[in-house]
């Protein structure tokens, strides 16, 4: 049997194609994206609170890394075998360098179920993870694009990044459950903590109702893409299993940095290339993160893998 958050992935997206009148509203999605940011953010700054001393600062700047290293390995495949634009293979790089904070919750719970140990800094793997992709790609197009100097906006960019929802919840998150501990937190704990299994199960149900619409009809002549979608996070997931490896982390840890690079962003990506570069085709970019890579992941890949490491 599938863990029960992928079991309610499975019913938002069985009720996405067959065209069911079922959805959740956008403000109870909103509602839920922001408890699920902070439960993750508390999570990781409660385990930092009893673990401070333990956490290895080198291991983030190498976890750091990869943000930077995979969008050029991806942007000749991209051009070369999917047959992208500059501007789109540009554009999907930024995307699938970027991380999913969807596929970090499914990963993170099913390390939870497996009972798998987590490092007290995990959490952070994610916000590290989120912005070089997005920054360095934007950069590049920029430099592409024959503009001397700094980039033109850049700037604006960096503070976008930096203070979007998401980085704000997490990292506050982090710092809120680091500062107050076990017993500040005792009085929000039955729904930020307790509930996230709960908050995780209804945020994928939407996200199955939200991938049936993107793959509905499936556009066939980009099939290159679709593949392309489908087929990588079996590469990409491997960097993320093997740094974890090689820096000994807690299996837990290596399984969530695993799915981490094999993941796509459909959120903070998405804004930050729709206000950058606003002739990339981004419905492409989220039929491959969201329509293909994220379903395929929480499926099938995650799962799978959580087996495997749990023995």
């Amino acid at each position: 049997m599938p863990d029960i958050v992928v079991a309610f992935f499975a019913l938002g997206l069985i009720a996405g194609l067959v065209k069911s009148d079922l959805k959740v509203p956008g403000q109870v999605y909103d509602i839920l994206t922001i408890l699920l940011m902070l439960s993750i953010g508390i999570k990781g700054g409660l385990a930092l609170h009893s673990n401070s001393g333990s956490v290895v600062f080198t291991h983030l700047l190498a976890v750091m890394a990869l943000g930077f290293l995979i969008p050029p390995i991806l942007l000749p495949v991209l051009r070369r075998l999917v047959k992208l634009s500059r501007v789109d293979a540009i554009s999907i790089a930024a995307h699938y360098g970027s991380v999913s904070a969807g596929t970090f919750a499914v990963a993170w719970a099913l390390a939870e179920s497996f009972r798998l140990p987590l490092a007290p800094e995990t959490t952070l793997y994610l916000v590290i993870l989120e912005l070089p992709a997005i920054i360095l790609m934007l950069a590049f197009y920029h430099w592409r694009s024959g503009e001397s100097g700094a980039p033109k906006g850049m700037g604006a960019i960096w503070h976008e990044a930096l203070t979007s929802r998401g980085v704000i919840l997490l990292m506050g998150g982090v710092g809120i459950g680091w500062l107050y501990g076990p017993e500040g937190l005792a009085s929000i704990e039955g729904l930020v903590l307790n509930g996230f299994t709960a908050l995780l199960a209804l945020f994928l149900l939407e996200m199955g109702l939200t991938t049936a619409r993107i793959c509905r009809p499936i556009p066939w002549h980009l099939w290159r893409l679709i593949a392309f979608a489908a087929i990588m996070p079996l590469v990409l997931i491997w960097p993320g299993l093997w740094l974890g490896w090689y820096l000994e982390l807690p299996v837990g840890s290596v399984l969530v940095l695993g799915a981490l690079t094999a993941s796509a962003s459909y959120i903070a990506a998405p804004a930050a290339i729709r206000a950058a570069i606003p002739d990339a085709d981004i419905g492409k970019a989220m039929l491959a993160a969201l329509g293909i890579t994220f379903p395929m992941n929480v499926l099938l890949y995650i799962p799978i893998t959580a087996s495997l490491l749990a023995g």
